[in-house]
């Protein structure tokens, strides 16, 4: 089983980038998915999350600026990420909700810098 995180890179302050994750069938179509993040020297956490019917919420610190969604069709969860601070700047990976230690990728690294 896998989920691969993919759509990382380097971003300025106030600029865009745009997350996705592939996913076997198995897992996606029938489960609440997330994306998490951890930045250098903290914890792993929960960053938004949306159940299998497309309802969604959202950690404190990306309301308005993140948006997640999902394509059940194509096995993909995506996350729009929108005025990108520097603190935002972490691994980001996708897993189930709650989250199961099989299915931790690699994730993708999104730099924010000037």
């Amino acid at each position: 089983v896998q989920l691969q995180a993919s759509g990382g890179g380097l971003v300025q302050p106030g600029g865009s980038l745009r997350l996705s994750c592939a996913a076997s069938g198995s897992i996606f179509v029938i489960n609440d998915m997330a994306w998490y993040r951890q930045a250098p020297g903290r914890q792993r956490e929960l960053v938004a999350q949306i159940t299998a019917v497309g309802r969604t919420n959202y950690a404190d610190f990306v309301k308005g600026r993140f948006i997640i969604s999902r394509d059940n069709a194509k096995n993909t969860l995506y996350l729009q990420m929108n005025s990108l601070k520097t603190e935002d700047t972490a691994v980001y990976y996708c897993n189930k909700v709650p989250p199961e230690s099989r299915y931790w990728g690699k994730g993708t690294l999104v730099t924010v810098s000037s």
